[in-house]
């Protein structure tokens, strides 16, 4: 019986130890994401729209690459433009 109850006291206290981490880990993320400087709303516009203008060029320059390499390849399996 003794070695029951000792055996429960250890698990006890393992998961007191990692919830007690978890709990730390949450409190330390939530004072490091205060100190964050955040973007304002005319940032957060001029970023997204920076995003979308890069997303297209790079699919225009992707596509014309892939163009390319299709006409390429049909030349030279088949000989034709």
């Amino acid at each position: 019986m003794a070695d029951a109850q000792k055996n429960n006291s250890g698990m006890i206290a393992a998961f007191d130890r990692v919830t007690g981490k978890i709990r730390g880990f949450i409190r330390e993320t939530i004072a490091e994401l205060g100190r964050c400087t955040w973007p304002g709303k005319q940032e957060l516009l001029e970023s997204t729209v920076l995003v979308i203008v890069v997303m297209v060029i790079l699919g225009c320059f992707v596509a014309g690459v892939d163009e390319i390499t299709r006409f390429v390849i049909r030349f030279i399996t088949t000989g034709r433009f």
